[in-house]
Formats: structure tokens, C-alpha cells, sequence
């Protein structure tokens, strides 16, 4: 029940049908266009309100929401315009009841119910297994730091159901009792029924008591002889006694125990003093260890020689790299001949600066100081690409180690996730904890370095928590000599999250969070779900979630379900964000557990692959991977490349073999080999991360999965103290904006706003209602703000140091619910500078793509604060210089993390330092490529592979294109090429262009984009014996369509005889999109174009709003070409022209 009215009806039956409970926002929309009738509705839980309703109204093709709130006496009434009186109701169905009748308000009267529908997948709330689940242990779970509490969540019920006494109890209730009862009545003293009853419910606690007394008998008899013989007699008394006399025994016994626990620290106490006065003084040895000293590593390196360098042709070029972490030295040794060496020593602050080559993996420069602003540039090559991660490593330790700053630039995290089976821990785990294994895995020079954050994921786990932190940290203490401090425990059942820290981090750790989400049985068991738990390490929010989701090959519909809902229901992070999911809440936020995602392949295919150490065809095939692609889940996360075999279902005992059947109560089942234990992560945009290792162990045997880990390394910021205090009026930092676009996924027509949220604000702010709003597709709306509708923000310091280490989280609401409709999350260190710099990047609301957002904004710097510093990460570089990037990734991608789909870019001179920097930002996710493509992207990239977001229309039609217009315009320029084309086409095509199509309905998504070639440079013309493409099709009439042209035709197929396929015009405004257009050029058009009178038939004129940013920037712009990534217009002109080549 959300609300206070409640919606159960008057006779207290269950909920009524037009009652969706939890349903999203955007779910709703859709039933509600798939009704498409006037008059159609829904009630759901409002998104914006606890405890509140939201009634959603279909009226011509648009979704009207009417908040319904409850008052002090959880009466129920719509929320209407100040001064209007509210109608009052007692329950949710009285208040419908009056809706549906005309004339009471509403947009229209309510008339068709959408019942609520369920799927069999959804209506199926098991977690997969066809086993009872688990019983929850009665071990205790951590709420807070180094603290250890009742489980929560556990109902007496379970907890007693767990020694059998729920069965016994009841057994002589029904039984029994009578008996006791009757005895009684005839004059008896005793109850020798209920006596066998708790003699039977205390088997288990005489053993207990037993072991507990018997591990007190060695202590007893060394500190305390009377208590040990005490102790030995009772448990040689109780092997015989029984009945009446058992149960007088376990009260003794437990009156000793008491006794004993509390008198035996004092006695051993007492004990040792009198040792010690009588023997010879013995220093302690202290327990704690200090950290464990880092020896000195030599890596053997060639010299790489260019050849113009003439002069070092034909010496040794083979090197000694000597990195001395302790001491802060670098030593560059060289053999010449007759065992005589060359070297020179460089200490950390001589060591300007290390460069990565993205072409050569295994190459890397050094630039070394040699005099006073006099540097020299050395490459070397090593023997692996892992040596020289390793070696890097090491120099950054050594920096960080000998730095003068009070707080660390960048930390190390270990991520590990183990299904532990139900069975105890093994006695090692030092594979484990040093991330040795199979995959992706640290070099041996690097493997040693004790990280600086531990985080372990666990599922299936039965160690009392107490018992499992010990293990862990004395795991960790054995490979490291180093104390990890706990930050925070948290469990459900049996599934746990554990994070310790290096002392020396302990008090930089604050504002930790703890919570739980069960997505068991009907949501109700914690056998599946989610544990979550997060803190500020100085400046920078960490998130970090482990989650066990339900079991079996086909329930993908079910394990997607389970992370929508731990998305919404987990609690973590800032109370303030509550419009965020926690996606969006955190820095750095890691996923990971027994997601338990599986292979669609046969089995035997599968273990061929294994076998043949071929994991690519398997990946392809992953159910992880196939929904992200969809967009369904883990929406802009990552994943470092695996190359690790399955980590599931091996037999237990061994890594060589899977056990892939497993007899059920209801059969025989099949678990496939699959890579079920994984590790994801998310970031904000231009954040430092970079994922070293990701891989599985191979001799931790005793579970059917084995352990997987990850090790990152994490820029972090520090709690910014500025040297210059609180700026004064003059010196005040400012955030502004001239203008915001965004699309928006929804039916509903109503006004926005957005909401501003950042920790560099003191509180939120919001702006005023959009004042542009126009739409080309029931489905999606397209939302305008100008300057003088968005509001100024002040930061709370003005420091440059300080703001591009910030981030503002955005949110776009609607008025009437409050809503929010999507959320993005935007950097302001590339918006540094006195020029206004565009962004763009996606919307997301729920885990759900919702559309996307552009504008321009500026963060203005006072001069006086222009002081900054270079970071430890900035300290190492990619070589941009050279031309090998990745296939498939986007130069700049590897280190710096961000959304997909945004990308920023400006180039500004620092006042202080005199010295141009360039801010990139480009992060693309191969499996869905959005539409911010450069040039230069487009004319490398293969059209053939190239995969289109096409989850999201938005995309399409931000760039505005009207379906009717661009008809229009695709006809007229079709028909006057067709006479050129005529002799180049194939007959089929030529057939073709004579049949109408169907328009695609709203809720597509539209079929690929036919194959192109590489489209033209600005202001290129056709080149000889190329032909106006069909890159756009046309189609039949629809609403949108002008009056009097009442069918379109389809375009004819290029000249390369490729398939002509149909497609909406939203995709020929994507292609469009992708144009790069001279100065000047827009508006340009053909001549054929430019009057009413040529077209034969009325077009719409431009609206006003869709004067582009791109377009007002490029006109304040002084020459110089400019890529416009919307649709060709202009403006002032009766239609839209649009031209593309093809050879």
C-alpha cells in the first residue's frame, strides 16, 4: 500500500486492476500508447512523492499525469491550482469513482481501465532454483564501521525455524499439551510432556555448550586448577544423565560457563603478574608489523633507436631500469663492454614525466630532467607489456611515496567476488587477495604492492561475519605485514560485503552507508539480492555494490528485473539525491557478484571453445553482454576484456573439469559453463580510472566458482582547503549557461524544468520552465531553455584547483508530478574558460535510457585563482603523436572514464602557467556507437560494423528534421536525379521505387541504416559518375504528412546495387547529422527548392526554436569551417533541404 487513503476496495479485496503499483513512469506511457483511446488510464506510485499516487490520463496521443497526495488524515485528493478546493476521498477507488464521471476537471473523463498485465516471466517470482532456499544464518550483520549487530530483516519466526523448535513447539500445542493439561487436573507436580519438549529443543545447545567448555578446560587448567576439574567433571556427568536430569544439568552446566567466562580473565591476569615477578623481564614483541619494505626491482630494457640517430647505430643499446621505491631513485644502468657499466641515478622529483606508446604495448618514454628547464626524452622498449604496467607501478608508488602533498592524487582498489558454495573458507587465499590466475593478472614485480582499498563480494557465504573479517584481514596481513582496518560490514543472509582499508586511509574514510535489497522469492527473500556500501575517501564518493541475482539459463527476463530493482530500491549515498539512482550518486561506483548470466550456446560447443582456450565466440553469446547491448542493463558501465575461462560450474575439488548437469527434485538441469561472477564499473566523465588486472584464480578449488578479482587504479581528490580563503564579490567563480536543448522519451506535454545539484553548491537550484517545446514524434519531446530561463550558479570556492575536480548532476522534472523525466551528469573542468563550451551527453532515468541533452555553458575563473597543479595520473601520458589507435576504441578512451556518447572538447590558456593545455574527452561504447561521430570517424570507420544506439530515437530527432519537410525535400531532389541515375539501376530497384511503404510505428526502433559509402567532404560536389543516394527512404502518408500529397515514394538504391531497404525519417536526420558542412553553406541549397510554386505543394515554415546552438555559436564564429551536427536548414526559407552522395 503506497498511500495513506489506501487502495484496497471498501470490502477489503485485493488492489483493483487499474492499480499498478511500483510501474515506472515511462511503463506506464507505454500502456498508455498502446491503448490509443481518448480517455484511457492508470494509477501508479508517484516517482516524486512517498506514500503519493500519480493518475495517468491518455487525451490525443498525449499523457496527462495528476498528482494525488495524501493530507494529515491520509485523506486522498488531486492536487489542483492554488485557491481551487480539493476534493477529499477515504480511498484511492472512491476517488476514481468520481472521475468517471464527465465534467469533474480532468482533460477528459476517465473511461478505460488498463489493467494491470503480468507475463509469464514476470509473473514468475522464483530465483531459479527448484530447491527450498537457504534458511538465513543467525550470524550478525554490520551496519556501521568495525561494528557487529543482530542480523536484520530476520523475523523470529525464521530464527527459531532454524533449530527445529517451530516444529516441536507446535507439535505439543497440538499434542501434547492436552496430555500435560489432563495430568494436572489429576493433582500431578510435573510436566513430563513439556519437559521432553525442551530436553529435545536443547540437544543442539548442550552440544555447543560442551565445545565452548571443553576449548575453557585447557585455560582452566593452566591459570585455574579448581575451575578445571569442575569443568571435566560436568562433561563426563552429562554423557550419562538424561530426562529430568539432562535439563538440570544444561542449567548448571550454563551457571559454570557464566562463572567461568567472567572470572577467568581476572584469574589469568593474576597469574601472569605473579610470573612476572618472579622471572626474568622479557621485552613484548610487538604485534604489529610495520608495512612491508618494497625491495629494489631491475627491469632489462632495449633502447629504442630512431633511425636519423646515426650516432648511437651499432653500440649496446641494452639497459638496467633500477627502481628503488624506498629511496626515491631511478637507475639507468648500460653495459658497454669488458664488464663496464655506464649509469646514471635520477631521483623522483628528476623525472618529469612517463609516456605510454598506444601503438607499441610494450614501449614507453621517459622524460628526464637534465639541467635547469632542460629535459631529455628516452624510449624504451621492455620485454612485455606487463612489464612495463609493472614499472609504471613502481614509479608511481615511488612519487606518491615521496610527494610533498598531505593527500594522495590517486589510490589503488581491489574488487573480488567469490560464490563460496556453503562451504567454510579455504586455509589460504593469497592467490586470491594478490590477484594470481588466469586472465588479465599483475606482473610478479607488481603483485606485492598492497593495495590501498580491499573490497570483498561474497555470495553463498556461511562464515559468521566476525569470523569471515578475521580471515580475510589475516589473509591479507600474511601477504602484506600490513593491519587492514574494516570500514564496514554488510550482509544479507548469506550474501556479504566487506571493505578494509590501509591504516593510514582510516580517518580520510567518512559518510559510510550501509543497505540491503532482496530480490528472492516474490522479493520477499534474501536468499537473492543485493548488498550495498559506500564512503567519501577525502573528496571523492565511492559506491560499491555485490549482488547475487536468480539462477538458471532462461530467467534473463528475471535477472534483469533484479538489477532494475536494485537500482531503485538500494540506499546509498547522498539523502539529496534522491531524483538520482545510484548510478549517478557516486565518483566511482563498482558492480559486481553472481550475476549468473549464461551462455546460449550447445554445451559441446561450448567446451570446445574452452578446450581450445577460443573465448571471443563465447562472449558473443554471453547473455551479459547481448542485454547491454540492448541497453537493458548496466546502461554506460564497463568491463575490462575478458580472457579468462568460465567461472562456473566446475566440479568441486578441481579446475579441470566443469559439471554442467546437476539432478533437481524436479529433474535433471543443465548449467553451462558461464562467466557468472563478474565486475563492472562506473564513472563520472573526465575522472581517472584505469582497470590493471581482471582475472580468476586456479587453485582455490573448494566451490564450484572460482574467485575472480580486479585491481584499478583511482584518481581521488582531496578535501580542498584554498590558500586563498572564501573568495571575495570580485573573485567569485561562476557557472552560466546560455542555452539547453533536450529530448525527452514521453507522451506528456506538460512544461520542465531542471534541477541543479553539485557538492561545490551549497544546495540544489532549478531553473525556470523550458520556453521552447515542439515535437516530430507523439513519443518524444523536445525541450528549449534560453539564457534568460536558466539560472547563474556560484560555487562555494572559486579556485580552479578546486572546480575542475566538480561535477553537476542535472535533472529534468515535469511541473505537474515533479518527476524527474532523465538525469545526466556533467564535468566542469572542460568548461573552464572565459568561451562558452558545448556539451552533450545522454539522459537516463531508472536505468533506462530516456534521451539526450546539449548546450553551452561556461565556468568564469577569476585570474586570481587560476593556480593549479599537475596530478600523479596526469603525470603519466598517452603519445598522441602517434597514429595507432586501437581499432575499435577512440584515442583518449584508455584511463580517462566517462559516458558514452559525450564528448567535449576545448583548448584554453592558463593564466598562470602561460601553457596551452588541450582537454579531450572521447568515450565511445563499441556496442552502441552514438551520434557525436567526428569527420574523421566517419570516413574510417566501416559502415558495415558500425552499430547505431537505435534503442534510443532521441538520437534522430534532437536534430529536428519535420517528417513532412524532409519528404518534401528527399522527393524533389530524387526526382530531378533520377534522370542521371536511370541508367546505372537495376531493374529490381527501378521496380522498387514505384510501391509504397508503411510508416514504422512510433515505438520503433527503425531497421539499420542502409550501406554507405564514406560521405563527401564540406563543399565537395558530386564527383564524376557518383549518384544521388537513397540514403533516406519515404513513405505513405501518415498525420504528419501535408495535405493534398497523398503518398510518397520510395527512393531507388544506389548505383553499388545495394539492398534498398525502408527506413523513417528520423534515421535520415541521423545521417544528416553525420555531414559536415562548410561555412556558409547552410541555407545554400538547390534552386529547385526555394519557392512554393516549384514544390507544387504548401510546406511548414521553420519554427523559430529550432535555431540550433551549434548554429547561434557558429555565427558568432569569425570564419572557418564548422561541422553542424543537425539536419541541413535554413532559416527563414518554406522547407528543409537535404543531399547526400553516394558512389
Amino acid at each position: 500500500m503506497a498511500g495513506g487513503g489506501g487502495v484496497s476496495s471498501p470490502a477489503g479485496s485485493a488492489p483493483p486492476l487499474w492499480y499498478h503499483r511500483d510501474l515506472s513512469r515511462a511503463a506506464a506511457e507505454e500502456l498508455l500508447a498502446r491503448a490509443a483511446r481518448d480517455g484511457s488510464f492508470l494509477v501508479r506510485d508517484s516517482e516524486s512523492v512517498s506514500g503519493a499516487y500519480a493518475l495517468c490520463v491518455l487525451y490525443q496521443k498525449h499523457v496527462h499525469t495528476y498528482r494525488i497526495l495524501p493530507d494529515e488524515e491520509s485523506f486522498l485528493a488531486v492536487q489542483t491550482s492554488q485557491g481551487v478546493q480539493p476534493k477529499r476521498f477515504k480511498t484511492l477507488p472512491d476517488l476514481i469513482q468520481l472521475y468517471l464521471q464527465p465534467g469533474q476537471g480532468l482533460v477528459t473523463t476517465l473511461l478505460f481501465p488498463i489493467e494491470r498485465e503480468e507475463s509469464t516471466e514476470e509473473r514468475d517470482y522464483s530465483d531459479g532454483e527448484d530447491e527450498k532456499p537457504p534458511l538465513p544464518p543467525r550470524t550478525a550483520s554490520t551496519s556501521g564501521p568495525n561494528c557487529f549487530t543482530v542480523p536484520q530483516d530476520l523475523s523470529s519466526d525464521c530464527v527459531v525455524a532454524a533449530n527445529g523448535l517451530t516444529t516441536i513447539s507446535h507439535e505439543y500445542l497440538k499434542g501434547s499439551y492436552a496430555l500435560d493439561l489432563e495430568a494436572v487436573k489429576q493433582g500431578s507436580s510435573s510436566l513430563p510432556h513439556l519437559n521432553k519438549t525442551l530436553v529435545s529443543s536443547c540437544k543442539r545447545l548442550h552440544g555447543e555448550v560442551d565445545k565452548v567448555l571443553a576449548g575453557l578446560e585447557i585455560l582452566s587448567k593452566v591459570f585455574d586448577q579448581q575451575s578445571a576439574s569442575m569443568v571435566s567433571r560436568m562433561i563426563q556427568q552429562s554423557v550419562v544423565q538424561g530426562g529430568d536430569e539432562e535439563l538440570e544439568n544444561l542449567v548448571t552446566k550454563l551457571a559454570i560457563l557464566k562463572d567461568l567466562l567472567s572470572s577467568i580473565e581476572m584469574k589469568a591476569l593474576k597469574a601472569l603478574q605473579e610470573m612476572s615477578a618472579t622471572s626474568p623481564s622479557i621485552s613484548p614483541q610487538i604485534s604489529t608489523r610495520h608495512t612491508k619494505t618494497i625491495p629494489v626491482q631491475a627491469f632489462e630494457v632495449k633502447l629504442d633507436v630512431y633511425l636519423a640517430d646515426l650516432t648511437k647505430i651499432g653500440k649496446s643499446q641494452k639497459y638496467t631500469l633500477s627502481v628503488d621505491v624506498e629511496a626515491g631513485k631511478l637507475v639507468v644502468m648500460r653495459k658497454i663492454r669488458d664488464s663496464q657499466e655506464d649509469w646514471n641515478t635520477f631521483t623522483h622529483d628528476k623525472i618529469r614525466q612517463l609516456i605510454k606508446s598506444q601503438r607499441v604495448p610494450n614501449k614507453l618514454g621517459i622524460m628526464f630532467e637534465k639541467e635547469k628547464d632542460k629535459s631529455q626524452r628516452k624510449d624504451f622498449i621492455f620485454t612485455s607489456a606487463k612489464k612495463r604496467e609493472a614499472f609504471c607501478q613502481l614509479l608511481q608508488l615511488m612519487k606518491n611515496k615521496h610527494s610533498k602533498q598531505d593527500e594522495p592524487d590517486m589510490i589503488s582498489v581491489f574488487i573480488g567476488t567469490w560464490n563460496m558454495g556453503s562451504v567454510p573458507s579455504p586455509k589460504s587465499m593469497g592467490s586470491w587477495v594478490l590477484s594470481r590466475g588466469l586472465g588479465k593478472t599483475l606482473d610478479e614485480m607488481a603483485v606485492n604492492i598492497p593495495h590501498d582499498i580491499y573490497v570483498f563480494g561474497t555470495q553463498e557465504n556461511s562464515v559468521c561475519d566476525k569470523e569471515w573479517v578475521e580471515t580475510l584481514r589475516s589473509a591479507l596481513r600474511e601477504n602484506t605485514e600490513i593491519d587492514f582496518k574494516p570500514v564496514a560490514v554488510q550482509t544479507l543472509w548469506n550474501i556479504k560485503i566487506v571493505v578494509l582499508v590501509k591504516p593510514e586511509h582510516e580517518n580520510r574514510i567518512s559518510h559510510v552507508g550501509v543497505s540491503s535489497v532482496k530480490t528472492g522469492i516474490a522479493n520477499t527473500l534474501g536468499n537473492k539480492g543485493a548488498v550495498g556500501l559506500s564512503f567519501m575517501f577525502n573528496g571523492t564518493s565511492f559506491g560499491f555494490v555485490n549482488c547475487h541475482l536468480t539462477s538458471g539459463n532462461e530467467k534473463i527476463h528475471r535477472r534483469n528485473q533484479n538489477y532494475l530493482d536494485i537500482l531503485r530500491l538500494l540506499s546509498l549515498g547522498d539523502k539529496q539525491l534522491g531524483s538520482f539512482d545510484i548510478s549517478l550518486r557516486f565518483t566511482h561506483l563498482f558492480w559486481f557478484g553472481d550475476l549468473n548470466y549464461r551462455l546460449d550456446m550447445d554445451i559441446q560447443e561450448i567446451l570446445n571453445y574452452i578446450n581450445r582456450k577460443e573465448f571471443d565466440p563465447l562472449l558473443k553469446v554471453d547473455q551479459l553482454n547481448l542485454e547491454r547491448e540492448k541497453n537493458k542493463i548496466f546502461l554506460r558501465f564497463s568491463e575490462e576484456e575478458i580472457s579468462y575461462p568460465p567461472t562456473y560450474r566446475y566440479e568441486r575439488g578441481s579446475r579441470d573439469t566443469y559439471v554442467w548437469q546437476k539432478q533437481k527434485a524436479t529433474g535433471m538441469r543443465t548449467n553451462v559453463p558461464s562467466w557468472c561472477d563478474r565486475i563492472l564499473w562506473k564513472s563520472y566523465p573526465e575522472t581517472h580510472i584505469v582497470c590493471n588486472s581482471y582475472g580468476c584464480t586456479d587453485d582455490i578449488v573448494t566451490s564450484d566458482h572460482s574467485p575472480v578479482f580486479a585491481t584499478f587504479e583511482v584518481g581521488v581528490t582531496s578535501q580542498f582547503v584554498s590558500k586563498k580563503g572564501l573568495p571575495k564579490s570580485t573573485e567569485q567563480a561562476y557557472i552560466e549557461f546560455e542555452s539547453i536543448e533536450a529530448i525527452v522519451k514521453t507522451a506528456s506535454r506538460t512544461k520542465f524544468f531542471i534541477e541543479f545539484y553539485s557538492t561545490c553548491l551549497e544546495e540544489f537550484k532549478k531553473c525556470y520552465e523550458n520556453d521552447s517545446q515542439n515535437s516530430d514524434n507523439v513519443n518524444f519531446l523536445r525541450l528549449g531553455w534560453s539564457s534568460k530561463q536558466l539560472t547563474t550558479l556560484k560555487p562555494i570556492l572559486s579556485d580552479i584547483e578546486y572546480l575542475q575536480d566538480q561535477h553537476l548532476l542535472l535533472t529534468i522534472k515535469s511541473v505537474d508530478g515533479y518527476e524527474s523525466y532523465g538525469e545526466c551528469v556533467l564535468a566542469l573542468k572542460s568548461m573552464i574558460g572565459s568561451t562558452a563550451q558545448q556539451f552533450h551527453t545522454y539522459l537516463s532515468h531508472r536505468g533506462e535510457e530516456t534521451g539526450n541533452i546539449r548546450g553551452s555553458m561556461r565556468v568564469r575563473v577569476p585570474s586570481e585563482r587560476m593556480g593549479t597543479r599537475e596530478r600523479l595520473y596526469e603525470w603519466i601520458s598517452v603519445d598522441k603523436d602517434e597514429s595507432g589507435v586501437p581499432k575499435g576504441r577512440v584515442a583518449g578512451e584508455s584511463g580517462k572514464s566517462g559516458e558514452e556518447g559525450e564528448r567535449t572538447t576545448s583548448t584554453r590558456k592558463d593564466d598562470c602557467s602561460q601553457s596551452r593545455y588541450t582537454y579531450t574527452h572521447v568515450h565511445i561504447n563499441p556496442l552502441a556507437r552514438t551520434m557525436t561521430l567526428t569527420k574523421q570517424d566517419l570516413t574510417e570507420s566501416d559502415p558495415t560494423t558500425c552499430k547505431n544506439s537505435y534503442n534510443n530515437p532521441a538520437y534522430y530527432i534532437l536534430e529536428g528534421v519535420p517528417n513532412q519537410s524532409a519528404a518534401l525535400a528527399s522527393e524533389m531532389l530524387l526526382s530531378s536525379a533520377l534522370p542521371s541515375m536511370a541508367n546505372k539501376l537495376p531493374a529490381s530497384a527501378a521496380a522498387g521505387s514505384a510501391h509504397s511503404m508503411n510508416r514504422p510505428p512510433p515505438d520503433f526502433p527503425p531497421p539499420p541504416l542502409p550501406k554507405c559509402a564514406p560521405l563527401p567532404s564540406p563543399g565537395a560536389t558530386p564527383p564524376p559518375g557518383s549518384t544521388v543516394s537513397g540514403a533516406f527512404c519515404l513513405e505513405t502518408q501518415s498525420i504528419l504528412s501535408p495535405p493534398g500529397n497523398t503518398q510518397f515514394r520510395r527512393p531507388l538504391a544506389a548505383a553499388s546495387g545495394l539492398d534498398d531497404q525502408s527506413c523513417s525519417v528520423l534515421q535520415m536526420a541521423k545521417t544528416l547529422s553525420e555531414v559536415e558542412y562548410p561555412a556558409g553553406a547552410v541555407g545554400g541549397g538547390s534552386k529547385g527548392l526555394r519557392g512554393r510554386s516549384e514544390l507544387g505543394t504548401p510546406a511548414r515554415p521553420l519554427p523559430a526554436e529550432t535555431l540550433h546552438i551549434s548554429e547561434q555559436i557558429r555565427r558568432q564564429e569569425e570564419g572557418g569551417s564548422y561541422s553542424h551536427s543537425s539536419a541541413l536548414f535554413r532559416q527563414g526559407t518554406d522547407c528543409y533541404t537535404a543531399l547526400v552522395y553516394c558512389h
